[in-house]
């Protein structure tokens, strides 16, 4: 069985976010990338303690797909370091994971 996971990464605006969600999508490395926001963000960076305004992207991919989804973020993100990670779906309705699997890269 194919697995499936799905891939999540912050930008500091709509106009990014929505750049990474149309490129996955194109590209056919996400069936669907999923933008909300504006959400808040309280993280540690350089040794301080720092507060932004940030936009989440999810977007629903195939495991084997990761690294590609992973430089294809990159190519757009503007962070020097983004926050990409790939959480597995455990479980998933069937026709939902049909769907998903017909509209990505073979």
């Amino acid at each position: 069985m194919t697995e499936y996971i799905q891939v999540i990464t912050t930008t500091d605006s709509r106009e990014e976010a929505d750049r990474i969600a149309e490129r996955l999508v194109n590209e056919r490395l996400a069936g669907c990338v999923q933008v909300v926001g504006p959400i808040r963000s309280r993280y540690r960076w350089k040794g301080e303690v720092e507060e932004a305004e940030e936009w989440l992207c999810i977007a629903k991919t195939k495991r084997d797909l990761y690294s590609e989804v992973e430089a294809a973020v990159r190519r757009v993100h503007s962070y020097e370091v983004p926050e990409i990670l790939g959480v597995p779906v455990v479980e998933g309705s069937k026709s939902y994971l049909d769907w998903l699997e017909a509209e990505l890269k073979k």
